[in-house]
């Protein structure tokens, strides 16, 4: 159920303290097919003061319920403060409005990240502040939060690429909320996008992998074609 279809009893509930939560996705969590719990609403969105790159996954193990080939340790997506000498850099997501109640499985989900307090200050919204964004953040004192990889871990060993299957599903993301012009700030907007993509699409080892129209498939290829070759080229 998503913004504009809120019931009355849901209303109700967001008046209550501490029954729904919120994250801002910037990765696989702005692809709304990839949610699997109940969310209340979702809104796009930018997170002022912060940066995203791709980094090698901290070695925690492996993922439960995912089977990689041996030595295959993909790389993540994260997000991070933005440097002292970039304070104006921010990034595009996705503000989901969840229950507390299902926190626990976005933790375990994100399980190689901390999750990040984040104030409503930090957010902005492209055609001003929706007024449901308000009743949720303002009148309800929502707690809001962002997940940022763990670096006190070292990387893992092994080849470390970015998943195809992954991509995609963060890209079709990023076209569904902010169109073509989305896809190419994603692209321009993520650092170490140098890092070396491992062609998994036909045969997908992300869990949630999404299915691409011809379109979608041209349009990705052009955003990163152009990310290699610099802009204008």
């Amino acid at each position: 159920m998503w913004a504009g279809q809120l019931s009355r009893d849901l209303k109700q509930q967001k008046a209550d303290a501490g029954v729904l939560v919120g994250y801002f996705g910037y990765g696989s969590l702005v692809n709304r097919t990839t949610l699997r719990t109940e969310v209340v609403a979702a809104f796009p969105a930018r997170l002022k003061g912060w940066h995203r790159t791709w980094r090698p996954r901290p070695d925690m193990g492996p993922t439960p319920g995912v089977a990689l080939p041996d030595g295959l340790t993909p790389s993540l997506l994260s997000a991070h403060p933005a440097p002292q000498q970039a304070p104006d850099r921010a990034i595009d997501g996705l503000l989901v409005i969840d229950f507390a109640a299902n926190l626990p499985e976005i933790d375990s989900r994100e399980f190689r990240y901390h999750r990040r307090d984040i104030t409503f200050a930090e957010l902005e919204f492209g055609s001003g502040v929706p007024s449901q964004v308000t009743d949720f953040t303002l009148d309800s004192g929502l707690d809001l939060h962002v997940y940022e990889a763990r670096i006190e871990h070292p990387p893992a060993q092994g080849h470390s690429p970015i998943l195809r299957s992954y991509l995609d599903a963060v890209m079709q993301g990023f076209l569904r909320e902010f169109g073509e012009e989305g896809v190419h700030r994603f692209v321009t907007e993520t650092d170490a996008f140098h890092t070396p993509i491992h062609e998994d699409r036909h045969a997908p080892l992300y869990p949630r992998a999404v299915t691409l129209s011809h379109a979608e498939t041209e349009l990705f290829d052009l955003a990163l074609g152009r990310q290699a070759h610099g802009p204008g080229n």
